[in-house]
């Protein structure tokens, strides 16, 4: 029975030209040794599998050839290449650094250097993985590769170039290699299924191109594991998938389908069918979120170029992107890139995948009109009687003005409200009607504020009248009174829930400039604060309970004594904060021999 021979042993390159997706160093290889402008040391450096040890041996045995062709190609008939083909050729010596990374082995190397070649013009050296070699092996190697005997040439490979001592770098001459593109390597992988008689759907050899990562030895090692399970020489892509263990790109597109109609029933289904085939929740997770990212560069043909992927595959992004917003795709993939931070640390991870595709599910919600808008022929919402608006600027402090009589039902926390279950972590990519832009920062007023931002400009007014006279949004007018009703009620059911952080930020002074409700904060920190944790989350419910979309908020610093004055923090500030009240604290202190970190 005849000895079984992998791919990438069988089919390795023997010349330059068949070297696989490397043209622009074997075109200067070539041209070197057609013009003798050989250098007495390179360095070939890249990832694994893209044939950095092939052309170190292509170019050891072409500089060595008898009857070198005209094309800089080695003739494969002389005594020199036969015997390099046979592995007995005297003038190529192949050192592993990885095993042999000590000063004695390059001492070693360095005495073999001293004798010239027994036949050839050329004593060649192929080190590879020299990053392995310790700092002590590099610094005796140095002298000797910098001035090496005019025989001999050292060629040097490696996957990691940071790792090499830059007294090293400067005596090579540098070639990096590319990751192969997944189009040359299924064309490769043709080739040798032609070869062998194996009969290859294209789109198998697709997948084991780009599941390859531009590593063609990699391919070369799927293409094999492929061919040995299939029982007819055939390579099926069903086959493909089910051998690599890959999630087909399917399921991604028909989940997609599943939260542009907010089905998330359908969508939870199909996540348990996924996990029954044995997939995992952060491979999934992975898998969605470059799903995510390509139909976000499916938007546009520049950004489309950039996928690596096949025509038709680009052609069912496309029309899937088609279905889409950029808000959504930003916000889907911001959930998934938490989901996948925090997957490992999560203790029930399936519940921790389940509900970030339930805040996926409910994003389109948060840039849509809410589904209580009524519509008229031509798709627009019909307007709301006209009401008294409120006057232009109203300024009364929260904790001032009465709350107006609560219903005997306790109000619910703000975190049950279905309008915002997707609110908290798609803040970062929100895009409101009255989103504020940056503007120069305005000097204090009279009264001691000074605004954090502008609120709206002139294009956004614009903008926001334009959405609202084509019936968009909703725009119901109402009053200060109406809005501190609603905000004392969310505030107590912070308070009610137990969320004494949210209720703490809500319970301040606050003012309504037309549609903008005006927060005074005590620094950064707090705006910070406000703005990652309830800006969204707020603002989701007073457009529905008030039955006004164009409500913002804007936060704005207490300029003065305030934000000068020091917070304390630490057990050295509690200190000397009450020993400027209680001046026997010190005198306590330095009898008892006393620490204030204790």
């Amino acid at each position: 029975m005849e000895n079984f021979i992998v791919s990438a042993r069988k089919y390795r390159p023997t010349l330059f030209d068949s070297v696989v997706g490397q043209s622009h160093i074997t075109t200067t290889l070539k041209n070197a040794i057609k013009s003798n402008h050989l250098a007495q040391a390179f360095l070939f450096c890249g990832p694994r599998g893209v044939g950095k040890t092939t052309c170190a041996r292509i170019l050891a045995k072409t500089i060595n050839c008898q009857d070198l062709g005209t094309d800089g190609e080695a003739c494969g008939k002389c005594t020199s290449c036969h015997s390099f083909q046979e592995n007995t050729s005297l003038t190529i010596h192949e050192l592993d650094a990885a095993s042999n990374n000590s000063v004695e082995d390059i001492r070693n190397l360095i005495d073999q250097v001293r004798y010239p070649p027994q036949n050839g013009k050329y004593k060649i050296y192929i080190i590879d993985e020299v990053h392995m070699l310790s700092a002590a092996a590099f610094n005796a190697f140095l002298k000797t590769l910098e001035e090496p005997p005019s025989y001999a040439i050292f060629i040097l490979a490696t996957t990691e170039k940071h790792k090499i001592l830059p007294t090293i770098l400067s005596r090579c001459q540098i070639f990096d290699f590319n990751r192969i593109q997944w189009k040359d390597m299924a064309s490769h992988l043709s080739f040798i299924a032609e070869k062998e008689g194996i009969t290859a759907e294209p789109a198998a050899l697709e997948l084991i191109s780009i599941k390859a990562d531009g590593g063609l030895r990699d391919a070369l090692s799927m293409f094999d594991l492929n061919v040995t399970f299939s029982t007819d020489n055939a390579l099926r892509h069903a086959d493909v998938l089910e051998n690599l263990h890959i999630l087909d790109s399917d399921y991604y597109f028909q989940l997609t389908d599943f939260f542009v109609n907010q089905n998330h029933t359908d969508a939870l289904v199909l996540l348990d069918e996924i996990m029954r085939k044995g997939f995992d929740g952060q491979q999934f997770i992975a898998g969605l979120s470059e799903h995510f990212r390509n139909l976000l560069f499916a938007k546009d043909p520049k950004t489309l170029a950039l996928m690596e992927l096949s025509e038709e595959n680009r052609a069912k992004f496309q029309a899937q992107s088609a279905k889409t917003s950029a808000s959504f795709l930003l916000s889907a993939m911001n959930l998934c890139s938490q989901c996948e931070i925090h997957y490992k640390a999560a203790k029930n991870a399936r519940l921790h995948v389940e509900l970030t595709l339930l805040k996926i599910n409910y994003l389109p919600s948060v840039y849509q009109p809410t589904a209580s808008q009524p519509a008229v022929e031509g798709g627009a919402g019909k307007k709301s009687e006209s009401k008294p608006i409120a006057p232009a600027a109203v300024s009364a402090p929260i904790g001032n003005t009465p709350p107006a009589p609560i219903a005997n039902t306790p109000p619910a926390p703000i975190a049950n409200t279905p309008s915002v279950a997707a609110a908290p972590e798609a803040a970062p990519v929100a895009v409101m009607v009255t989103q504020e832009a940056p503007a120069e920062t305005p000097r204090p007023t009279s009264h001691g504020l000074r605004s954090a931002k502008k609120v709206v400009s002139n294009s956004q007014a614009e903008h926001a009248a334009e959405v609202i006279a084509q019936g968009k949004v909703q725009n119901e007018p109402f009053t200060f009174e109406e809005l501190h009703f609603v905000w004392t009620q969310i505030a107590l059911g912070f308070k009610q829930g137990n969320f004494i952080n949210k209720y703490v930020m809500m319970n301040r002074e606050i003012s309504l400039v037309d549609s903008i409700i005006h927060i005074k904060v005590e620094g950064e920190v707090q705006m910070q604060q406000f703005n990652d944790s309830l800006k969204l989350e707020l603002l989701g419910t007073l457009r529905e309970k008030l039955k006004n979309d164009t409500i913002d908020i804007s936060l704005d610093l207490i300029a003065g004594d305030v934000s000068d004055k020091k917070m304390i923090y630490t057990q050295s500030d509690k200190y000397d904060f009450l020993s400027q009240k209680h001046p026997i604290l010190v005198e306590m202190k330095q009898r008892m021999g006393l620490d204030h970190e204790f």
